[in-house]
Parts: C-alpha cells; sequence; structure tokens
C-alpha cells in the first residue's frame, strides 16, 4: 500500500473509532422554563472539568435581563486567590428550557436546564454535547437530598459524573477570598 493512501486508511479509522467512542448523553432542556424565575444568582456546586473554568473557586453565575430583550451572563470566582469575573450575553429560543450564550462575540453555544426543581433552588445544566454539566444552587450549599437528585438526573440522562469537581464556595477569613 502507497505511504498516502495507508495515511488515509489510518486517518479514517482513527477517526471512525473516536466518533464511535464519543459518550451520548440525553441533554434535552426541560418542557417550561419561568426566566424570570431563573434570572438572578446561583451558585456552582460542580462542573466538569474545562479550560476556562480551570481552578476557579467561589463560581457563580448571575443572569439578568436587559432592556433589549437578551440576557446579561456574569460569571465570577476567584482563581488563584484573585477574584476573575467573565461577562457574557444570552439569548432565549423557541425551545423551553434551551437559551443560547456568548462569551466569545458572534459565537453562541447551547445552554440547556435539564432539570429544575419547583421552587427554582437548584438546577443541572448541560450544552450542545457530553462535555459540559453544572449542578447549581441559589445557595452555597446543596441538601444531599438535591445533590442526589441532581446526581441521578445526569446519570439516567448517560453522563458521567464521576468527572465531577465539586468547588469550594468558603472564603478565608484572612483574606476574604477562596478556600486554601
Amino acid at each position: 500500500m502507497k505511504p498516502f493512501a495507508r495515511m488515509i486508511l489510518v486517518s479514517s479509522l482513527a477517526l471512525a473509532a473516536g466518533c464511535a467512542s464519543t459518550l451520548k448523553v440525553d441533554n434535552a432542556p426541560v418542557a417550561a422554563l419561568d426566566l424570570s424565575r431563573y434570572l438572578g444568582e446561583w451558585y456552582e456546586i460542580a462542573r466538569f472539568d474545562h479550560s476556562f473554568e480551570r481552578d476557579v473557586e467561589q463560581a457563580k453565575a448571575n443572569y439578568s435581563l436587559k432592556d433589549d430583550g437578551t440576557i446579561e451572563v456574569v460569571n465570577s470566582g476567584i482563581k488563584n486567590g484573585k477574584p476573575k469575573t467573565a461577562v457574557g450575553k444570552g439569548k432565549t429560543t423557541d425551545t423551553p428550557g434551551l437559551l443560547r450564550v456568548s462569551f466569545f462575540g458572534p459565537f453562541y453555544a447551547d445552554y440547556r436546564v435539564m432539570l429544575i426543581d419547583k421552587d427554582y433552588t437548584y438546577a443541572l445544566v448541560g450544552s450542545g454535547g457530553a462535555g459540559y454539566l453544572w449542578l447549581l444552587s441559589r445557595t452555597p450549599d446543596l441538601s444531599e437530598t438535591a445533590k442526589s437528585e441532581l446526581l441521578a438526573e445526569a446519570q439516567r440522562r448517560g453522563y458521567d459524573t464521576g468527572k465531577l469537581i465539586w468547588v469550594r464556595q468558603g472564603k478565608d477569613e484572612t483574606t476574604g477570598f477562596g478556600v486554601k
């Protein structure tokens, strides 16, 4: 076999193997979401690891409705003892529970609310694929009952909850920032 043909064959097989091993999840959003109740502050209890939040503690997000109908998204936290903030823009879609969020200009990504309790006090959020997952709460602590419900739902949907990073929400009394 010629070297070029061999390279194409090996590349094709590697691509096919990569696609076959891609984790399939049920990331369908909730059937109904009252945006006015969802807006406000959410603490990040757990998340999958990804570069833009790596090593961030005390992570939280605040969602507020702007006059033009878009949603201002302010993510904040502490990284290496220093406050970090990222401001993005969200917009609703025709699908309840599915928002589109951008932190990078015109590029939007899915933000899927996959579970929300009846009191809007905790939520399970994912994206358009299996690579992102967040457990959110209105308070820095999540009850064991709520945590169990969120984990069970994530597992039922096919997410590997063993990959979750549990976010520290406490403060160091000497600095006022992240837990040491």
